[in-house]
């Protein structure tokens, strides 16, 4: 096959991010579609950046591509001819996650997660979405042709802010929860269509059609259908069956508790089943805690700070392996795979008319929903565009939860632009966690004084109510 040759530059704004960049220098050095371009690693913190940078550097010349590497502590040095600009950062987020996950649980609201629903979802896009703006408006400025594609959570919030106040970009959302193919390879083996992924083909992806739709982190598996066979109620079968030993995803700790029980009994309700459970259960008040019976399922796990923070030192310390020798940089393509947001510009560069599933306005697809809905979508999505496929109709029950979620969201991307008091206590009201207002008062009260080193200064100017 033909191949032109094209030499993007992709810049990485918070590379010190390591869920996302290892996977990015593997993708960059990979893809014959991108292995002649550049990548510029970005971040704030100079040591994390050496590192990453001296990493993918090595990684390069281990495997004699022609990927140029550029490191800055300052993204306005490297945004210049810039083709994809990636937003990947979250300052101290361990940190900030496990005190909002704490104040909430004083008040009753328990997360498992904290960064997308709930005051956790809230409060990250306070301390997130500023600094998100701020990159825009210096992209507008230096190079307003390249796609930005937002990697942070809250994705809806921030994807909805950057849509609705920097509307001359070209910008998308990403969560990797649905990479494909690799969501289909999963439910290809709870439907029993495959034994393992190893058997999973481009004739079977072909013949197995998934609708997937959603506010990200409360997306449906709405169709299931191999060879036009209905297979959903296998899938729901297999989670029934594994409730007790398996859960989807990879993840451990809180976000990893009871998914496959919890997947079932939300089907059993709705008659469809959540495609990303370990976020999903977070918005909805059944595992809270607050009912007069006991549940069979208890109520949700907090956040694990500790944990989380030994898992980031346990990926440095990988890293720093290969930086020492004491792993051989010839393991780093072995030891990791593409990614979501590499798998799609690499798609676009090369043309290469794949579908993935991308938050962004739903343009019709869910038609009973506003065009404008912020969904996770099955998408086309080439250099000129992204464009979701059809849907068809949210069913009722779900979607009257997916219209509260976006307008929670929504409200709290105006709040969080805007510097608007109001509207933020607004969105902490609508938001289906929140059960008092006293208690979201008091919530936010808290929260603000608790991490007012890295709230924007404006917030403490005026009075909230």
């Amino acid at each position: 096959m033909h191949i032109t040759i094209y030499q993007p530059k992709v810049v990485v704004l918070g590379a010190g991010s390591l869920f996302f960049g290892r996977q990015v220098i593997w993708q960059m050095v990979h893809s014959e579609y991108l292995n002649k371009g550049t990548l510029s690693l970005v971040d704030t913190d100079e040591n994390r950046l050496k590192r990453l940078v001296k990493l993918a550097r090595m990684v390069v010349e281990a495997n004699n591509v022609d990927l140029k590497i550029e490191g800055s502590t300052n993204r306005k040095d490297v945004l210049k001819d810039a083709d994809f600009v990636v937003l990947s950062f979250a300052k101290d987020t361990v940190k900030y996650r496990g005190i909002d996950c704490e104040i909430s649980e004083k008040y009753g609201i328990r997360m498992c997660s904290g960064d997308t629903i709930g005051p956790g979802g809230i409060f990250r896009a306070m301390r997130e979405l500023p600094e998100i703006m701020r990159c825009a408006r210096d992209i507008e400025e230096i190079c307003p042709e390249a796609w930005v594609i937002n990697y942070i959570n809250p994705s809806t919030i921030h994807g909805i802010a950057l849509k609705r106040y920097a509307p001359k970009l070209k910008t998308f959302a990403l969560c990797d929860s649905h990479h494909m193919p690799h969501k289909k390879v999963i439910y290809a083996e709870r439907a029993g269509i495959i034994g393992n992924k190893s058997e999973y083909t481009e004739e079977i992806d072909r013949k197995f059609d998934l609708r997937i739709a959603g506010v990200n982190h409360f997306t449906w598996l709405l169709k299931a259908e191999y060879e036009g066979r209905d297979v959903l109620s296998k899938i729901a079968e297999s989670l029934k069956r594994s409730a007790e030993t398996e859960t989807v995803g990879g993840d451990t700790g809180a976000k990893a508790l009871f998914n496959d029980a919890i997947s079932y009994q939300l089907f059993d309700i709705f008659g469809f089943v959540p495609t990303c459970t370990a976020h999903t259960k977070e918005y909805v008040p059944y595992w809270q805690g607050l009912g007069k019976l006991e549940d069979e399922i208890p109520p949700l796990s907090i956040w694990e700070t500790e944990d989380r923070y030994k898992r980031h030192e346990e990926m440095w310390q990988q890293i720093d392996g290969f930086l020492n020798s004491e792993i051989p940089i010839e393991e780093y393509m072995t030891s990791f795979g593409p990614d979501h947001a590499t798998d799609i510009i690499e798609n676009m560069v090369g043309g290469l008319g794949k579908t993935f599933y991308i938050n962004t306005l739903n343009q019709g697809a869910v038609t009973n929903m506003n065009d404008d809905a912020f969904l996770e979508l099955l998408c086309e999505v080439n250099m000129d565009g992204v464009k979701p496929v059809h849907v068809g109709e949210m069913p009722r029950g779900i979607r009257g939860m997916q219209e509260l979620v976006l307008d929670t969201h929504e409200l709290t991307a105006e709040a969080i632009v805007e510097g608007d008091h109001k509207k933020l206590r607004r969105a902490m009201l609508t938001d289906p966690l929140v059960n008092s207002i006293a208690d979201a008062d008091q919530i936010i009260s808290e929260l603000l004084e608790l991490e007012k080193d890295i709230i924007p200064k404006h917030w403490y100017t005026k009075s909230l109510v």
